[in-house]
């Protein structure tokens, strides 16, 4: 069984930042890509920013030169580091993390979520 647990989530206001952490355990071989979403309310869910195993990060033009998406191998934790937040960027973020298991079973895990309100 493998866990993903978001902290760091909270309220700030217009222009703060937040740091968002991604802390995975459990039986786990290896962790290949990881990234974070958001859903805000009426929203569909969007794809935040990724990074690969190596460190290759990509992200979604509404948070490019505000966020880093960063990872530690050995702590099996990703963060996100957010600046200049804005409203806009209201919603509940969750990590996901594909995993290959113990038992060499790959599959995508998915914490439960983090709320960030930004507050104008």
């Amino acid at each position: 069984q493998v866990q993903l647990v978001e902290s760091g989530g909270g309220l700030v206001q217009t222009g703060g930042s937040l740091r968002l952490s991604c802390a995975a355990s459990g039986s786990i071989s290896n962790i290949y890509t990881m990234a974070w979403y958001r859903q805000a309310p009426g929203k569909e869910r969007e794809l935040v920013a990724s990074i690969t195993s190596t460190g290759d990060t990509s992200y979604a033009d509404s948070v490019k030169g505000r966020f880093t998406i960063s990872r530690d191998n050995a702590k099996k934790t990703m963060y996100l580091q957010m600046n200049s937040l804005k409203p806009e960027d209201t919603a509940v973020y969750s990590c996901t993390a594909n995993v290959l298991t113990r038992v060499l079973v790959r599959r995508d895990y998915w914490g439960q979520g983090t709320q960030v309100t930004v507050s104008s």
